[in-house]
This record gives C-alpha cells, sequence and structure tokens, in this order.
C-alpha cells in the first residue's frame, strides 16, 4: 500500500506501508548507527517517536530473541530507505515486518532518508505522521493539532508500573549488595551489566519516594536514560535532589539532566539531538577520546552550571556536556549510553568507575 511521512513544515515523503497498516504521530528523529535496529525500536527513550534510520539497508539480519531493551516497541513509527523482507541471520526468529505487525508499529519504505535527515538537521526535529494512502493534505491539518512533543511526560508512561529484582532467580547469596536502578525507561542492557557484575539490581518505578528507595538499603543508586524533556520531570528531580550525598548516584543520559538539574543547572533542547553509534566524546579527566552511542534531544546549559559541578566529557562534534563529577555529594552522570545497545561497547568502564565509588563509601 502507498503511505507517506508528512512533517510539520508542510513537507511530504510518499513510499510503501509495511509493518502495521495504520497511522502515527510523533516526533521525526534520525539514528546513524548502522546496525542494531531491533534495539532502537525497544529503546524507551524513543517513546514518542518516529524513527528515521540513516543506514539505507535495515531489517536484513532479522529479528532475534536476545536484542529487546525493553519489553515491546516503542517508538512511534519506523522510517526506511530500502526494507529487507528476507533477512539472512542464524538467530532471526521473525522479520522486521512482522515484529512491527505483532506491535501494531506502522512502518514505510522506499523514500528518501538522506532527503528526511538534511531537513532535520538543517531545520531541527519537528512533529510528523506516518499515513496510509493518499489523503496526505488532510493528515497535515491533524498533525498541526497535535500535542508538541516537548510538553507530555513521557517517562510516566514508559517507566515499571512496580518494583522488581532484575533476574530474581538468580542466586544472590554472595551478591556484593543492592543497586536500585530508578526507572525513567531502563534498558535491559544497563540491568544485565549491574549483575554481570555480582550486584542485586532493584528497578523501582520512577515516582518511587526517596525514603522508599533508602528503605531498600541500596549501595548505590542508578538514574537511567529516558524520554522527553527533563523540564517536565519537576517531580522526578525533586526526588533525586533528596537522594543527593545520601547515597552514590550515577545517571546516564536522561539520567544526568536529571541529577544536573538536582544539583542546580539547566538544560535545554538540541536543535535535532544526538543519536548513534558514532559519536566522538572527549574525556576531559584522562585526555582520551572515545566513540559513544548516543540518544539524547536535551543537554545540560554549560551557563547554568554550580561551581560544585565538575565537566569531566565533552562531545568533539559541538562541545555539549557529555559528563559531570560532584565528588562531594557522591554524584557522578554521563550523557552517552555507557551500556551500549546500539552501538560500541568501549565505555562501559563508567560503571567499573560508578561501582568503584560505592566500594569506596562503603568502606568509609
Amino acid at each position: 500500500m502507498r503511505a507517506y511521512l508528512v512533517l510539520e513544515d508542510g513537507s511530504m515523503y510518499w513510499g510503501d506501508s509495511f509493518g502495521a497498516a495504520a497511522s502515527a504521530f510523533g516526533e521525526v528523529v534520525f539514528n546513524t548507527s548502522m546496525t542494531g535496529y531491533q534495539e532502537m525500536l525497544t529503546d524507551p527513550s524513543y517513546a514518542g517517536q518516529i524513527v528515521v534510520p540513516t543506514y539505507p539497508l535495515i531489517g536484513n539480519y532479522g529479528i532475534n530473541q536476545m536484542d529487546d531493551e525493553s519489553s515491546k516497541i516503542q517508538v512511534s513509527g519506523f522510517v526506511v530507505r530500502s526494507e529487507c523482507r528476507e533477512p539472512s541471520h542464524v538467530l532471526s526468529k521473525e522479520t522486521l515486518d512482522s515484529y512491527l505487525k505483532r506491535h501494531n508499529i506502522p512502518g514505510i519504505s522506499g523514500l528518501d532518508t538522506r532527503a528526511v535527515a538534511r531537513r532535520l538537521r538543517i531545520n531541527g526535529v519537528m512533529r510528523g505522521m506516518i499515513g496510509v494512502g493518499d489523503d496526505a493534505d488532510e493528515a497535515l491539518g491533524e498533525l498541526k493539532k497535535a500535542p508538541d512533543y516537548g510538553t507530555l511526560d513521557f517517562v510516566s508512561r514508559v517507566s515499571s508500573a512496580k518494583a522488581y529484582d532484575w533476574e530474581p532467580n538468580r542466586p544472590v547469596s554472595e551478591a556484593l549488595g543492592t543497586i536500585v536502578v530508578v526507572d525513567c525507561g531502563v534498558k535491559f542492557n544497563i540491568l544485565r551489566i549491574l549483575r554481570s557484575k555480582g550486584w542485586n539490581v532493584k528497578v523501582v518505578p520512577i515516582n518511587t519516594q526517596p525514603k522508599d528507595i533508602l528503605s531498600l538499603d541500596p549501595a548505590g543508586v542508578l538514574v537511567s536514560p529516558g524520554p522527553g524533556d527533563p523540564e517536565n520531570l519537576i517531580y522526578a528531580v525533586e526526588n533525586v535532589a533528596q537522594l543527593v550525598g545520601n547515597v552514590p548516584l550515577f545517571g546516564i543520559c536522561l539520567g544526568q539532566q536529571l541529577l544536573g538539574r538536582a544539583l542546580g543547572a539547566g538544560t535545554y533542547k538540541l536543535k535535532f539531538g544526538h543519536r548513534g553509534g558514532n559519536h566522538p566524546v572527549k574525556d576531559l579527566l584522562t585526555n582520551r577520546t572515545f566513540v559513544t552511542a548516543q540518544n539524547h534531544g536535551y543537554a545540560i546549559d554549560p551557563d547554568s552550571m554550580p561551581a560544585t559541578i565538575q565537566v569531566t566529557h565533552t562531545n568533539l562534534n559541538d562541545s555539549t556536556i557529555e559528563g559531570i563529577r560532584d565528588e562531594s555529594n557522591m554524584v557522578m552522570a554521563v550523557q552517552y549510553h555507557s551500556e551500549s545497545s546500539p552501538g560500541p561497547k568501549d565505555n562501559e568502564d563508567q560503571f567499573d568507575l560508578f561501582l568503584d565509588m560505592v566500594s569506596r563509601n562503603r568502606g568509609s
């Protein structure tokens, strides 16, 4: 079936429908990773967004049972240049088309994704709509009535409804202690990494009160990545602020933004965000440069930084803040995804640095 992508500036792109034959609204963003589409689709940080991979061939290695980063597809829609209907991989269980159909997510293929990405780079991210059929003009009218992405609280939609233990059936008698993860839209690989390093992992909803988190006797608390504008998450910032100084804290992506705001910094929206597995970041503490996985549309405002916060990492493309630390309050955070999935695994050492801080605090 014929399908279209319409952007709020009136531009229209025509292609073929795949996945669910349905319409979808969302903020249109692009991702520059060459692989990892299953992880992209299931990353909760993409809630409310239509994702456009810049790599042209998508679906060629199918869908497996290992690479989901949450319990469902999180994107609103998926836009690709060329969709592969005959994947080839020993682990593949189904096609991308059937995967999207099963989760009722619309896709569109056969359009010029390079042109879409260029428009977003020049004009910034904007609202868009995927539709099936020929009535794109009417869809543009509907799109203009849709709420702005930045006004919605997507974190409350993707956060777990209740607390749970990650891999509760594994032996925990010799565990080093408990790390509590505040679920703003956590990816499974964060939980896998913490568990692999010998810690019990307890995931709690975003609205969990600080006293209830501390009652779990955590050795440390990780504030996870997630979707949307941190300015809408006043309740989360207030909760995080009450944890500062009481327990070692590690923030990733949105977690960094929430910790930054809790420490007195501000945040702002990037023109088209950082999304992909090939973003260069400089570690100012070691003077080394790393290739990182990223997925965010907001960043900490450098002009609002209080003197107590140390900037530890910067983005070499646009000099945005990629890492902060407050030693006196046992706080560290990174803007990039140290857990990868998808992307390079070069930055998992940030978990070790956090767990070293946890161990030092327990020892003292």
